[in-house]
């Protein structure tokens, strides 16, 4: 699948280069920028990966006006691992740090997302909503039922981050049948509703956890705080199926 607009393009990756370019955005976004550690960085090349790496489909914005031969011109990344990739990879990404079981025994067909980053110079434009496109194809195409993943808050202090997890756990938690929990269970539950400025909570959460609660999407049980990453993660969910036609033509629409 590819979809294209202006100087933008989102394809998968089909290279080796294709992977290292993605790599590098993630090196930048990631470790640079986040302070993110973990086995898999490489400093000296200035890549973040990991072993799920090779048994994924990885989702690229391209820049179409940067030098590729410096690995710039990737400037927007999903990782993709559907349930075949996940049984080649012994695992989920996600299974370290949620109970995935609700979601494995629905007998529904999954997609985990990760690694979703956008380049300094593409956010707050068109680019992550020309991402959502291109995955939108990628789940038509795959007949894809159920989307879940990670998605992460700067900061591993849970009590700094009190109003939006609050605000999460009380306005977006996911139904008993794809309510995943947490392993190292951070509760979420900080603060009651009445006490939550919900203006401030929802200006303290990332671009991307609002992107998917305005698609529909859940909330597993409990956060989970990631050292290495230096973030506190909460894993969304989304079922397909039972979105609405407005959001749906969100992420399914040609672009342009």
């Amino acid at each position: 699948m590819k979809t294209r607009s202006d100087h933008l393009s989102v394809r998968l990756a089909e290279t080796d280069r294709d992977l290292l370019a993605a790599q590098r955005l993630r090196y930048k976004v990631f470790v640079e920028e986040l302070g993110g550690q973990g086995t898999g960085v490489d400093h000296q090349d200035r890549l973040e990966r990991d072993a799920f790496d090779q048994y994924c489909e990885h989702l690229l914005l391209v820049d179409e006006r940067r030098n590729t031969d410096t690995l710039e011109d990737v400037v927007g990344v999903y990782r993709l691992l559907d349930e075949e990739g996940a049984k080649r990879a012994g695992r989920y990404y996600t299974d370290a740090e949620y109970d995935l079981a609700p979601l494995k025994n629905s007998g529904r067909k999954l997609l985990e997302l990760g690694r979703s980053c956008l380049h300094a110079d593409h956010r707050g434009g068109t680019g992550m909503l020309q991402l959502w496109q291109g995955l939108g194809q990628f789940v038509e195409a795959q007949g894809i039922e159920v989307l879940f993943g990670v998605a992460s808050f700067h900061g591993t202090n849970a009590a700094a981050l009190a109003e939006p997890l609050s605000l999460l756990h009380h306005r977006y938690l996911a139904p008993d049948e794809m309510r995943v929990r947490s392993r190292n269970y951070q509760q979420m539950n900080l603060m009651p509703e009445d006490q939550i400025d919900r203006v401030s909570a929802l200006r303290a959460t990332p671009a991307l956890i609002k992107a998917y609660l305005r698609l529909g999407g859940y909330v597993g049980d409990g956060a989970y705080v990631d050292h290495d990453f230096n973030t506190t993660d909460v894993c969304l969910v989304m079922d397909t199926v039972r979105m609405s036609a407005s959001h749906r033509a969100i992420y399914t629409k040609a672009v342009g």
